[in-house]
């Protein structure tokens, strides 16, 4: 099977591919307006954040898969290769352990104040009152979405002696010690910490809304390190300002261009500078999942579930 790769990906995956009996297609450079003569023949497409839209999708035949490098397929045309019953893979378990592993440091620097106590001691300031923390056990954290993301961050939150309860819409029966199934209103209701997990569809677009931050039963701590237009960035920031919200952890912003490669001065200027602005939100630039560890593994998990569905390099 001829299979492209059309983004800069760990060698391994490659290797691993070849080692198969598969034909692999180095296309990383090939720019956006070059790629549907670039995939001619080509049965399979690895992507990790280029577009893959259903008007590309349609000009390249006897297409098979397409495997995204990493967890949301928000990039490519699903729709399209569900009625061309083309096999969309992905890897998420590649990064799980990244992505649970930032939510504990994002929440642990907010409830600790670390980023605004580094900041004032280096400017020659010692303040301890005012940088007084808040302790995590004890605490009941609820985490919406509870795939392999959300799972982690449970897993990581062992031992901190908190209360865990899960909700997912579409998922049952993962319930276990230390981890409770919940309705999404038991969730908000009784929560100390919040943190999304979703991936970003028409269904999950603004999620978290001005409805959803007036259903709080109490003021959160809120962390986002799913996508960023899962949350409605105005209405965060004015549950920060109402207290319903104590402080954010962002991973992952609304404002964000689809291939993830920096922020796109299109999209709602207003509430982007009043973000990066506020004091009480952290930002990251979309790298909880982006480690050594996990750019090895998404690989290695990809090409486990390509040579699983197409194995000896048949088609």
């Amino acid at each position: 099977m001829r299979i492209a790769l059309i983004d800069t990906v760990h060698p391994r995956l490659s290797e691993l591919l070849t080692r198969a009996g598969h034909e692999v297609l180095a296309l990383h450079q090939v720019d956006d307006d070059g790629l549907p003569d670039a995939l001619k023949g080509a049965q399979g497409i690895v992507v990790r954040s280029r577009s893959l839209t259903a008007e590309l999708l349609q000009q390249v035949e006897g297409l098979r898969f397409i495997g995204r490098v990493g967890s949301g397929t928000e990039n490519i045309g699903t729709e399209w290769c569900r009625k061309n019953q083309v096999r969309v893979l992905n890897s998420p378990e590649g990064n799980r352990d990244g992505v649970g592993e930032a939510c504990v440091m994002m929440l642990l620097a907010l409830m600790k104040a670390l980023v605004r106590a580094n900041g004032q001691v280096h400017h020659g300031l010692w303040l301890r009152e005012e940088n007084r923390g808040t302790d995590l056990r004890g605490k009941t954290v609820g985490i919406i979405g509870y795939g392999n993301m959300g799972s982690a961050f449970a897993d990581k939150l062992r031992g901190f002696g908190v209360k865990v309860l899960a909700h997912d819409k579409y998922r049952s029966g993962f319930e276990r010690a230390g981890v409770t199934e919940s309705s999404l209103e038991r969730l908000l209701r009784e929560s100390d910490v919040i943190s999304l997990h979703l991936p970003l569809t028409e269904e999950t677009r603004h999620f978290a809304d001005r409805d959803f931050f007036l259903r709080l039963g109490r003021p959160v701590w809120f962390l986002n390190t799913s996508r960023g237009a899962v949350v409605h960035t105005g209405a965060l920031l004015d549950a920060i300002d109402h207290g319903r919200v104590i402080a954010a952890g962002l991973d992952v912003l609304e404002f964000e261009r689809s291939d993830l490669s920096g922020l796109d001065p299109a999209i709602d200027s207003g509430s982007q500078r009043r973000l990066f602005g506020h004091e009480r939100v952290l930002l990251t630039p979309h790298i909880a999942g982006v480690t050594h560890e996990g750019k090895l593994k998404m690989a290695e998990v990809l090409a486990d579930k390509i040579i699983h569905a197409f194995p000896n390099g048949q088609g």
